[in-house]
């Protein structure tokens, strides 16, 4: 068949197959970012979604930190728990923009940060406010070391956009680490 020339001037192509007008569009789609190797594309998407299911991870364990405390500077702590979440929230949404502009797909279902996240799971029978302080502390230095980790990697792999985001993020991971930890001392 070919290509036909309509009514208005212009020529419209004929699908070859039944669905070129879905490979059509997914081609549309895509982004395809200039200047990046399709290994740094691909190794920041793979540390990006790690980061992004850790991050994810840890503010659902904020909240249940956040629900479940009780005691000594309970109101002081509580509020910190929901301060420290709205900070990190924010760092989750641009890891997972920056996956969709490499063209992944960011996958942050909770059965799969579930599956995904290399943070422990939180327990669900903490009360003190201390304990869960450590808990979030615990959670929070190992996310710190896993953003730090995923900044060299894409970093090295020549995504320095990337790096940058996960950089971002660390720095706020770190210093909410501080605020919650310095409750502990």
């Amino acid at each position: 068949m070919g290509a036909m020339r309509p009514a208005g001037g212009t020529i419209a192509a004929t699908p070859c197959c039944p669905c070129e007008d879905v490979h059509r569009k997914e081609t549309e789609m895509a982004v395809k970012l200039a200047g990046l190797e399709d290994n740094a594309r691909k190794t920041a998407i793979t540390e990006l979604q790690a980061c992004m299911s850790d991050g994810l991870a840890l503010s659902m364990a904020l909240k249940q930190a956040h629900w479940n405390m009780r005691g000594p500077n309970f109101i002081a702590v509580h509020e910190l728990m929901d301060q420290v979440k709205a900070r990190l929230d924010p760092g989750v949404d641009a890891m997972a923009e920056r996956i969709q502009q490499l063209d992944g797909t960011a996958v942050g279902t909770v059965e799969e940060v579930a599956k995904a996240t290399a943070l422990p799971p939180y327990p669900t029978d903490v009360t003190k406010v201390a304990d869960h302080l450590k808990e979030v502390s615990a959670r929070m230095r190992a996310m710190g070391e896993r953003l730090r980790g995923a900044i060299d990697t894409v970093d090295e792999a020549g995504d320095a956009d990337s790096a940058d985001i996960l950089t971002e993020v660390s720095r706020q991971v770190d210093k909410d680490l501080w605020f919650i930890q310095s409750h502990l001392d």
